[in-house]
Formats: C-alpha cells, structure tokens, sequence
C-alpha cells in the first residue's frame, strides 16, 4: 500500500501498523514520535494501530543535546 511518509511516497506491505513500519525504518529502540493524519498515535498503541492506504505519517526523531 501507499502512505505519505514524512511528505514523500512510500510503499509499505499491506495490513502493517504503527510497529511494522518502526521496524522496517529499521527505528527500533530508538526515541521517535508518530503522527498519523495530524493525529499524535501513542508508542503503547503502534502494534495495535493499524495504517490504511494514504495515511499521511510523519515521523521525528528525539535528538539529546546539550
């Protein structure tokens, strides 16, 4: 299926959630935020959340700094 990830086109296998899409960004493990459609999907929910065909996703990355 196709998504929008993080304003580009991106094909990803049909029936993925919040979860699979971490893991094949290969971003497991590391500290991320997911909004899906404008709406922010909390990390306990990613397996459960199931991603439809044109879900418009963005994903940022926590950076520590100091």
């Amino acid at each position: 299926m196709q998504i929008q990830l993080n304003g580009e086109s991106r094909s990803i296998p049909d029936h993925s959630n919040a979860q699979d899409l971490v893991e094949l960004l290969e971003l497991t493990g590391k500290r991320l935020a997911m909004e899906v459609n404008r709406e922010i999907v909390p990390r306990t929910t990613y397996t459960q959340y199931r991603l439809r065909e044109g879900d418009q996703i963005e994903i940022v990355h926590a950076i520590g700094g100091g």
